[in-house]
């Protein structure tokens, strides 16, 4: 499975903004026309809010939690003057953060390119830097994590959020060399995980890819903060409102397809023998119909964009609900203390 994507990179796109949005002219189609006042839950570098700007949004509220974001988007919003509203915060938050309802969400799920390009941020294995990963740059960091976890966690959190089949022998490995020294660095955790795992063949990822994604999703909580934004979206939508999501990786894209399937009523019955499940009132009506793709142009200008899927619904005039951790499949970690 694709490791921790970038939401944007500039492999030959025409403008001279370095970060472009994936799926981006996928967005604008399914939401055409674009207008309204839109939250845009993951600014990063801005290309979708000034994409929705220029596309006919009246305002975009733009919210990270990343402190680099909102100090790097004082270059650009202000030529948009009132249009535009930075927030800081998280989108599990959104509703809150706009004050008003909206006429569209859009969340681009995971990591930014500009988190994974400086090493000083430690998501990437492929520069050495400090064990960090934090997206707020607050909180406990990856090297706490990884440094003091107990190891039935680690392995769980190794298999559940990163699909890692050999999470028991990496959080044992891991285990043991925190014993000799405290992991500390990206460079010593993906030795440490690439000796418990076979030498990739030609065009496999990298072996620490799936632990590194785990311990990036563990850190900054993101599936919990995917199910409270989703929910949020909810809340915060219009009748006629849209929310459009970009996933990277398939467990991001099994909790979405899960919430949009339940609020549509289009859940399919377990079991043909059971009972027919009560109807209960759409809150969303699917805009698209299975995920849509990158097309193989932009896949080629710009390949970080490969894994990724973008489903759109919109919202109805039903009452929102809010939908539990256990309601969207979340993976459940046990947290039985950390050593």
């Amino acid at each position: 499975m694709p490791g921790p994507l970038p939401r944007s990179s500039n492999a030959g796109h025409p403008t001279p903004d370095p970060h472009v949005p994936v799926l981006i002219d996928a967005i604008l189609r399914e939401c055409a026309p674009v207008a309204g006042v839109w939250l845009d839950g993951t600014l990063g570098a801005g290309g979708y809010t000034r994409a929705l700007l220029a596309a006919g949004a009246d305002r975009v509220i733009g919210v990270d939690r990343d402190p680099l974001a909102l100090e790097m988007a004082g270059a650009w919003a202000g030529a948009y003057g009132d249009r535009v509203r930075l927030v800081a915060g998280t989108f599990s938050d959104l509703d809150e953060l706009a004050g008003e309802l909206l006429d569209g969400v859009v969340l681009d799920l995971g990591v930014s390119s500009m988190q994974l390009d400086q090493a000083e941020r430690g998501f990437s294995f492929m520069k050495d830097g400090p064990l960090d990963m934090r997206m707020s740059q607050s909180g406990d960091s990856a090297a706490d994590l990884v440094n003091t976890a107990d190891e039935g966690v680690l392995a769980d959190i190794l298999y559940h959020y990163g699909e890692e089949r050999a999470s028991r022998r990496i959080a044992h490995a891991i285990v043991a060399a925190r014993g000799m020294e405290p992991i500390t660095t990206t460079a010593k955790l993906a030795e440490i995980v690439a000796k418990c795992l076979p030498r990739p063949k030609p065009g496999q990822s990298h072996p620490a890819t799936r632990s590194f994604q785990a311990i990036r999703i563990a850190v900054n909580t993101e599936f919990q903060e995917l199910a409270e934004g989703l929910n949020a979206a909810e809340r915060a939508l219009k009748p006629g409102g849209l929310l459009a999501v970009v996933t990277f990786h398939s467990l991001e894209d099994r909790i979405v397809k899960r919430f949009f399937q339940l609020a549509s009523g289009h859940e399919a019955n377990a079991n043909r023998y059971a009972p027919a499940k009560a109807d209960t009132a759409a809150r969303f009506e699917m805009v698209t119909r299975k995920a849509v793709a990158p097309d193989e142009a932009e896949v080629a200008r710009n390949p970080r964009a490969r894994s990724a899927k973008l489903r759109v619904g919109r919202r109805t005039a039903a009452p929102a609900r809010t939908l539990s951790a256990a309601d969207l499949g979340l993976p459940e970690i046990q947290k039985k203390g950390r050593r």
